[in-house]
């Protein structure tokens, strides 16, 4: 099937193929786009204008969080978290990886989630891994990813939970936006003389200072995710089974759980997706029952959601990839729950509006950057519902040619209907496979 023929069956009318324009001329990209009635909403007159260089290097303002989620479990885990710092069972750093990053843990001492303060990301000033911050300065030109915005991982994580949750997938553990304090965090010099003094103050004067200033460190904004328990990389378990095979009914549920992962980073566009960073759970007494004995977990998805595609020195390639898993084509199981989904344009405009409703509560929001990051995201949802309809294999998806999707900017009436344009890639990073 071509790809015309599954824009109009998804529900895009009048497209327009054109070739994604050269980096240098950015100009129809930084313009402001017509709306199409009943797809996004007119950003201009949601959120005023925000000036992209303004983004996220110092502390003030970072996020509008509210204090609550909608979720009352999610709410008592944060609470119960809250509990065990001023108990002192305070949050554990995690040595490995780029950004600061924390196991937290209850009353009982049992690690519930893993907290990623924003200013603590690889382009946060307040970065605890010194290797970071001397690539930052000693090489700027090669620290970052050019497709992504900076010092939005923390969104990108829980970007990545919206989609899973709206899709049905179920692989990324619940992810959401919170405030957490801990002397464990990095603050600067000044936050913890000011925590130290308003301590001081309010032991010393109880009955006056003591019921009008809150004593502690201040707050830090962040993705928080639920700890999976009993998981290990997959490089371990895939190593393994390649030497000791599944049960056949054991391998179909597998292929099926390792499918939906495929198709959640190939939607996010995941720039981050090696074998060590998505997980595996099994349980070989529990053979007899597939859904029971193996599960699988995405995690670190904070390198998601491109406002285009790679094309600089690296591509930043899908690693599952190169498993034998991704060159079977995927399943009737996968497709029936996802390709409906896909091609309902009523419940991809749900999720880009849920996007924004996240992304946007960042004070370096830019309207014009989300634009971008949702027409790479259509393109992926369309090349997905392709490759899905064809019994393509993952392999054969992201071997696909590398689209967008975006709104028309031609002065038309937003009334004049879905009005989109196809743009293809011409343009591709240096490095293929890294």
């Amino acid at each position: 099937m071509s790809v015309a023929s599954i824009v109009l069956k998804s529900g895009y009318t009048n497209i327009q193929y054109q070739p994604l324009p050269k980096e240098a001329d950015c100009s129809e990209d930084t313009e402001s786009a017509v709306t199409p009635e009943g797809y996004l909403p007119d950003l201009s007159t949601v959120l005023p204008g925000s000036n992209e260089q303004q983004r996220l290097l110092t502390d003030e303002g970072e996020a509008n969080v509210p204090l609550q989620t909608d979720d009352p479990i999610f709410n008592e885990i944060i609470a119960e978290a809250e509990r065990a710092v001023e108990d002192g069972i305070l949050p554990e750093r995690i040595y490995q990886g780029s950004s600061g990053s924390y196991f937290v843990r209850d009353r009982d001492r049992k690690t519930v989630g893993v907290f990623k303060p924003k200013n603590e990301e690889p382009y946060g000033h307040l970065n605890p891994k010194w290797t970071k911050w001397m690539h930052k300065m000693c090489c700027p030109c090669c620290f970052g990813r050019s497709c992504l915005i900076p010092n939005q991982g923390y969104m990108s994580e829980a970007g990545a939970s919206v989609v899973d949750t709206k899709f049905g997938l179920g692989v990324v553990p619940k992810t959401m936006v919170v405030a957490l304090a801990s002397p464990t965090f990095n603050y600067n010099t000044y936050d913890k003389a000011r925590a130290k003094s308003i301590k001081f103050a309010t032991e010393r004067f109880p009955d006056t200072l003591g019921k009008n200033m809150k004593a502690g460190l201040p707050p830090k904004i962040g993705s928080f995710q639920l700890f999976v328990n009993g998981f290990k990389d997959a490089d371990y378990w895939v190593r393994r089974f390649q030497d000791e095979p599944l049960p056949p009914a054991v391998h179909k549920h597998f292929q099926h759980l390792f499918e939906k992962l495929v198709c959640l980073d190939y939607i996010i566009r995941n720039t981050d997706r090696g074998n060590d960073n998505w997980l595996i759970k099994f349980d070989k007494d529990k053979l007899d029952t597939p859904e029971e004995c193996i599960h699988v977990a995405a995690i670190d998805n904070g390198l998601a959601f491109p406002f285009k595609h790679p094309d600089e020195w690296r591509a930043y390639p899908y690693y599952w990839a190169w498993l034998p898993y991704a060159s079977v084509p995927f399943s009737d199981e996968t497709k029936n729950l996802l390709l409906t989904k896909l091609k309902d344009l009523d419940l991809v405009q749900e999720l880009i509006d849920q996007l924004y409703g996240l992304f946007h509560a960042d004070k370096g929001f830019d309207k014009t950057l989300f634009e971008r990051q949702a027409s790479v995201m259509r393109g992926q949802i369309l090349n997905l519902c392709q490759a899905l309809e064809d019994k393509k294999s993952p392999l054969q998806l992201v071997q696909m040619p590398l689209l967008r999707i975006e709104r028309r900017r031609d002065g038309l009436s937003s009334r004049a209907g879905n009005n989109f344009i196809q743009r293809f890639q011409d343009k591709y990073p240096f490095f293929s496979t890294c």
